[in-house]
C-alpha cells in the first residue's frame, strides 16, 4: 500500500443544474458563491501538488518545531487532511520561505509550488486548498 498527500486547489465552483435559482433570486446565489455555503454550489479541486507520504513527514520537519505552521501541517497525519485558506497565507508563506534554506532540492521545490499557491489565494480570497493523505 503506498500513501501520498495531495494538495487540491479550488479552480471553479458552479451551481448544479437541478438546483438552479430564479432570475430574481440571482443575488442570493452570488452571495452564496462568495460566503461559500454549499447550497447547491459545487467546488471542483484539482491537483497542485503530491508528494510521497514519508517525503511529507520530512518536509515538514523542515518547519521550526512547536511552530503554529508545522502545528497547521502536522494536521494531516493527525485528522487526514487539513483546509488552507486566506487565513494562513502569512503563517505558512513565512515558514515555509524561511524553511528553504535547509530543505532538500526536492522539499524546495515543494514548498515553492506551495508558496505560489498561496499567493493565489492572496490574489484570490475564495480559493482555498485542501490537503489530504491518501492510501492507494
Amino acid at each position: 500500500m503506498s500513501e501520498s498527500v495531495v494538495f487540491s486547489q479550488l479552480r471553479r465552483k458552479f451551481i448544479d443544474e437541478n438546483d438552479t435559482a430564479p432570475a430574481q433570486a440571482q443575488q442570493v446565489v452570488y452571495y452564496s458563491l462568495a460566503i461559500g455555503h454549499h447550497l447547491g454550489i459545487i467546488d471542483c479541486l484539482e491537483t497542485a501538488l503530491s508528494c510521497p507520504w514519508q517525503d511529507y513527514l520530512a518536509w515538514i520537519a523542515t518547519l521550526p518545531e512547536g511552530s503554529e505552521a508545522r502545528r497547521k501541517m502536522e494536521g494531516v497525519p493527525r485528522y487526514g487532511e487539513i483546509v488552507i485558506d486566506h487565513s494562513h497565507l502569512a503563517l505558512l508563506a513565512n515558514a515555509f520561505n524561511r524553511a528553504q534554506a535547509q530543505q532538500t532540492a526536492q522539499q524546495q521545490a515543494w514548498s515553492a509550488t506551495l508558496l505560489s499557491l498561496l499567493h493565489d489565494i492572496y490574489q484570490e480570497s475564495a480559493i482555498y486548498l485542501m490537503v489530504r493523505r491518501l492510501r492507494d
